[in-house]
């Protein structure tokens, strides 16, 4: 094949791939899918996949406290995860680093209304693969007061943490809980104050996991966590919300 030739098949089978996930339809059919992929994944390759599982309630009526479980883990290698609601005026949730863990997690989170809840995975092909399922919700969920704010005694409270890991066949599970209001900054006279950073460590100082976190998640968040195996005694919590504050915390790990 002549020279001249050979360059531009090379450049189409190099892009066909790309060109592929740039048109592929928006299974959810939100007009806000562009401005997603825009602000949240940077216009990077993004391919919808079904092997990203989003499970979450279709119906809620509490928008403040939405549970959402995700498992990235038929994608293999995994780099990063962000869950994001294209109807929010916040829309990310988190971003979380496995690491040692498995691409797995539950939270809650708030919906402000009827929204697609997404859940995009970077792959070892360096590609984002996107699951999520539509949830109907009442309106509000990120702009009414929370509980905790209602409780005379938050603020002794704030920081403080909660749960353990363990083995269970072939996997290990951490559940933890940090007290914190978690406001969005959407109700009157109260500002934007959330946990923003979440680090996991194992007892002999091993980075298990990072997260980035933002004020849609639901008060005091509750996290799960799965790893291959859980060894030592223990597992160091460090956290910082966006007013500078410091928490850290030790769970037990029992058998």
């Amino acid at each position: 094949m002549p020279t001249h030739l050979v360059r531009p098949l090379l450049l189409a089978l190099l892009l066909s791939p790309l060109l592929a996930v740039a048109t592929q339809p928006d299974p959810l059919q939100s007009v806000m899918w562009a401005i997603m992929k825009r602000n949240v994944l940077h216009d990077q390759p993004t391919v919808f996949d079904d092997r990203v599982k989003v499970t979450l309630p279709r119906q809620v009526e509490d928008g403040q406290r939405v549970p959402v479980s995700v498992d990235a883990s038929a994608l293999g290698s995994v780099s990063e995860m962000v869950l994001f609601a294209d109807y929010n005026p916040l829309p990310e949730v988190l971003r979380f680093e496995p690491l040692a863990m498995m691409p797995q997690f539950s939270v809650a989170m708030r919906v402000n209304q009827a929204t697609p809840v997404r859940v995009a995975a970077r792959g070892s092909d360096g590609v984002w693969h996107v699951g999520g399922q539509l949830v109907d919700a009442p309106g509000g969920g990120c702009a009414l007061p929370t509980a905790t704010r209602a409780s005379t005694d938050w603020a002794n409270l704030l920081g403080h943490m909660y749960g353990r890991g363990w083995n269970e066949g072939a996997s290990a599970r951490i559940r933890l809980r940090i007290m914190h209001p978690m406001d969005t900054g959407l109700v009157n006279n109260t500002p934007l104050f959330h946990l923003h950073s979440l680090q996991l460590r194992d007892d002999s100082g091993s980075l298990l996991a990072r997260l980035q976190l933002g004020a849609p998640l639901a008060e005091n968040p509750l996290f799960t966590f799965w790893l291959p195996t859980l060894t030592g005694s223990a597992i160091q919590v460090a956290a910082q919300d966006n007013d500078g504050n410091q928490f850290r915390g030790t769970l037990q790990v029992t058998p």
